[in-house]
Parts: structure tokens; sequence; C-alpha cells
């Protein structure tokens, strides 16, 4: 199973630690949020360095906060940091309105079309191709960065809706999602994506399934903390769409928890469903929150590496 984790850490040598950690026991991926150190790209360079086989990946770059072309360029220079050899994904997507009006002071008016030009310049540039592109968002007249040489670097999309999904499986690698349960991946997501991407000739799409995960025996308590430490999720409509796609009420619900066997069963449900990896964030549950981080760890190293 490729069974990824949640990229952390307040310090590089935390960062560093993580990642080389990881790779040792068998995970398959480090996916990074946005703030990680400031900056994921700059965590994944970091830890890139120190490692050999474990793949890195953003969840995700806010498309808002970079041009396309800028954002090509760091990707690219990331990737030749590390000796990428396929070990660098850049996981992209629009944010949220709060952040992108409230905090940023742009307009959030268009984020699929304006994510749809974007994913479109962004893949081709770090596909080593040369974009001429005149769109509604953007024009963008520009080569590819120099450091690509020959060596792709996939992209995948955060799309939950249907418009996302079409152009993850158009121009992307496929999509990397985030509360998004197997019901939801079953019947909304991969079919929409494979269609798109087998309409465009394209190969068969990533769909990398993020959800938080507690091996806890008391499944109550579990969703419990899950509410409460993931409720910010519940209030953004994207996540409200998706969440209702999977027949969940909120958060709470997506969380996957139980003990050691429901919780493996539940992770292979996603596979079945459709998703290609899985990225897991862990979450501890109880007064002794290490010794909950080490259950569940556990019990992923073990299906990582079954």
């Amino acid at each position: 199973m490729r069974i990824g984790l949640t990229g952390a850490g307040s310090t590089v040598d935390n960062v560093v630690r993580q990642a080389e950690r990881a790779e040792a026991d068998g995970f398959s991926s480090l996916w990074y949020p946005s703030q990680v150190l400031g900056d994921p790209l700059v965590a994944i360079a970091l830890a890139g360095r120190t490692t050999s086989t474990i793949e890195f990946g953003t969840a995700v770059l806010q498309t808002y906060a970079c041009h396309p072309v800028l954002q090509a360029g760091r990707a690219a220079a990331v990737a030749a940091a590390i000796g990428s050899g396929g070990r660098f994904t850049v996981g992209v997507g629009p944010s949220h309105q709060p952040v992108i009006e409230s905090v940023l002071g742009m307009s959030y008016d268009r984020p699929g079309r304006h994510t749809d030009e974007y994913v479109q310049i962004l893949a081709a540039l770090l596909r080593g191709e040369a974009v001429s592109f005149d769109g509604d968002e953007f024009r963008v007249h520009a080569g590819p960065p120099a450091s690509v040489d020959g060596a792709q670097i996939p992209v995948l999309v955060s799309a939950l809706g249907p418009r996302l999904l079409r152009v993850a499986g158009e121009h992307a690698a496929g999509t990397i999602l985030w509360m998004a349960n197997a019901t939801a991946i079953d019947q909304h997501v991969a079919p929409r994506i494979r269609q798109a991407a087998a309409n465009a000739g394209r190969p068969e799409p990533r769909i990398v399934a993020g959800l938080p995960v507690a091996v806890h025996d008391d499944v109550a308590e579990a969703r419990a903390v899950a509410a409460t430490q993931f409720q910010i999720y519940g209030s953004l409509p994207n996540y409200q769409r998706i969440l209702e796609r999977g027949g969940l009420t909120g958060p709470a619900d997506a969380a996957i928890v139980g003990n050691e066997a429901s919780v493996a069963a539940q992770i292979g449900a996603l596979f079945e469903a459709g998703a290609t990896d899985i990225w897991a964030a862990p979450y501890p549950v109880g007064d002794d929150g290490s010794a909950s981080r080490a259950r569940t760890r556990a019990l992923l190293q073990e299906l990582a590496n079954s």
C-alpha cells in the first residue's frame, strides 16, 4: 500500500529527522501543508537532501499567492536540489475565500477559472514545455525553467468539485484530496477524474486521499477530539460539499478511527474506492498523546510495508 504521512516539524532539524525516519520505516511519501517552516518548498529541499527514496509533495501550495511561472521556477529549483528522480510532486489549489480575500486582499470571484488556467500553465512548464497562453486570468509567454532538464515534475490539484476534477484529469497527474471518504471517492471523485483523463488521452490519474487517522478503542472519544481539532474544515464551503458527497455531517465523521482492525479496513476501503495513495494525518487521542500517536503510526507503518 502506498501510505504517506503529513510532513511536519517546527524546526529544520525536526523536519529532517521526520523525513529520515519516515523513509527508514517504509512510508511512501510525506505531504507538506503550506505553513511548514513558513514555506513547504524549503522543508522539502532540506529533507530531500538527506533522503533518497521517499516522495515529497505539497498539500498544497496556494495558487493565488504565486504566479504560475514563478511557481514553476521554485518547483524546478527544489527538484534540482533533491535530485528528484520522480521524488517531488507539486500539489496546488486555490485555497478558500476567507484566506484569499481577508488575508491576501485579493478577489476570489472566479476560483474555478483561475485554477483551470493556472494548472494548464504550471503543468506544461513542469513538463518542460514552452507556454503561449492568453486567457481571462493569465497571459503567459514563457519557456520552461532552466533547471527542468528532461525530468517532468508532476502536478496534483486539490480538486473536490466537478470543474477542478475535470481540470486535474485533463491537465495534471491527478488530485490530492482532504476530507473525502471512500463514498465520495467512489461515487464522485474517481469517476469524474478518470473520465476526464481518458477523454484527454492521459494516463490513469493519481488520487491521493488525505484524512485524519487515530487508532483508538473508544470511537466516540476519537471523533469528539476530531470534531474539535478539525472543526475549521466544517466551516469552509469547499470541504462542506465534499463531506456532503460522502454522506457525512462534519469532519469528525470523516476521520478514520477505531482499533487496528477497523482502521486497517477503512484504509483498505479507500483503496478499493479508487484511491492510489493515502495521506494519513495521525492525531492524538486520550491522556497520553505520545502513546496514541505511536499506536497509530505503528499500524500505518505495518500497512505501508504490507
